[in-house]
């Protein structure tokens, strides 16, 4: 079903998944908290700031989007005089000291390094594969910002657009907050917060994370799509039912239609499913097959939790391998000894250190080698990612192919 007016379904719990969320078919992995201590809660009760002018008339969902963001909506909107009420005010005074440091932390050194670094790239990278992404658009389109397609994969549901009942109860702000916590301190999203967060009463999937990030990576929302992946990996239209309570062999998914800053069309799709060779084989591997008609990929990887490590998800770490052109990743992507040297060249940034202890198991002797190699010094990465989180910790690998993929 096609949303335009603000008639959306659904309670919504909103809960922030880890973009690296273990498969159901191992032991949960959930990336430690790390040891410094979290800054302490900023307050609900901060002095509200007068209502700012309203937006231009805008889609019923994108209003949805920037009052979940603490932005401003459209005057037109019947959410304008909610932005009024003073738990909204703090509610986005405190987003907008949030956002502003991340911006100036993170955004600014990110958009800078790959502007340079990945210049050409990105020019030939129309369609980018985010498998274990959860809902974190935020990153990916910062990372690739021109692209036409973004697909993203993760565990965790797909949820709605959330009813004006949700968004009247003031146990939202809170609950967004606590989504958002992890993701804007440290760059990724917690496994186990997830599960809670993302299933919460104001909070059903990852649908209103990927709304909010959408607006605050500067983008209007025109559209949300519901669909499903058939058994074939044929995307159909699909309704909230089926989103609530999709069948073992449906796997659901959205599809938002946005425009960034520059006026370009795009479409985010996101689809809720388990990527393990077992949970393949029981929907055909429809995920993989919807992904491989897309054409040539270029693959973004982060705070995977190793899983393409595994013996068992060789499904999918095979289709990134054959189908990518380039592969931008952090260590817990794809294994080195999965890449065959003769077909990729590779640049490798930051500093590769042992994974954090949960994950020490996954630690590659290959990685110290290259970064060690006195030839062939990494280049600097300015800013931290993944588990590592902090700058001067983080790595990042970038594999392109010598051959491209052409079709």
């Amino acid at each position: 079903m096609r949303i335009r007016f603000f008639r959306f379904i659904a309670p919504f719990y909103f809960l922030v998944t880890a973009a690296c969320s273990e498969q159901k078919t191992s032991t949960p992995e959930q990336p430690a908290a790390p040891t410094v201590a979290p800054p302490p809660p900023v307050s609900d009760t901060v002095a509200a700031v007068p209502t700012p002018p309203p937006a231009p008339d805008t889609t019923a969902v994108q209003n949805v989007a920037a009052y979940l963001a603490g932005q401003r909506v459209s005057r037109g909107s019947d959410l304008y005089l909610l932005t009024v009420q003073p738990t909204w005010q703090a509610f986005a005074a405190n987003q907008a000291q949030s956002w502003a440091k991340y911006h100036q932390t993170r955004t600014e050194k990110i958009q800078q390094w790959a502007a340079t670094e990945l210049d050409s790239i990105r020019q030939r990278s129309a369609t980018i594969f985010y498998p274990f992404s959860g809902p974190d658009l935020l990153n990916v389109v910062t990372v690739f910002p021109g692209s036409q397609k973004y697909v993203l994969i993760g565990l965790e549901p797909v949820g709605t657009v959330p009813a004006r009942a949700t968004l009247e109860n003031p146990t939202l702000f809170p609950a967004i907050k606590a989504s958002l916590w992890s993701v804007l301190n440290f760059s990724f999203f917690r496994t186990n917060d997830m599960a809670v967060n993302l299933k919460s009463v104001e909070l059903d999937g990852a649908l209103p994370l990927l709304l909010l990030f959408a607006t605050r990576t500067g983008h209007l929302v025109e559209q949300v799509r519901y669909v499903q992946l058939d058994t074939r990996g044929q995307l159909t239209e699909a309704d909230t039912a089926t989103i609530h309570h999709p069948g073992p062999k449906i796997i659901p998914g959205v599809e938002l239609t946005m425009r960034n800053k520059t006026g370009q069309e795009q479409q985010v799709y996101y689809f809720s499913a388990d990527l393990s060779d077992w949970k393949l084989g029981t929907t055909k591997a429809a995920a993989l097959q919807y992904v491989r008609s897309l054409g040539p990929l270029t693959t973004y990887v982060k705070s995977a939790t190793y899983l393409m490590h595994k013996a068992y998800f060789s499904k999918v770490r095979n289709l990134i391998l054959t189908r990518s052109n380039v592969v931008l990743q952090d260590d817990s992507g794809i294994a080195m000894k999965y890449f065959r040297p003769a077909e990729w060249q590779f640049t490798y940034y930051g500093t590769y250190k042992r994974p954090i202890n949960l994950f020490a198991r996954h630690y590659q002797p290959e990685l110290t080698a290259a970064y060690t190699d006195s030839l062939h010094a990494p280049r600097p990465l300015p800013f931290g990612t993944g588990y590592n989180w902090r700058q001067n910790d983080s790595n990042l690998l970038l594999a392109q192919r010598r051959i491209a993929v052409t079709e």
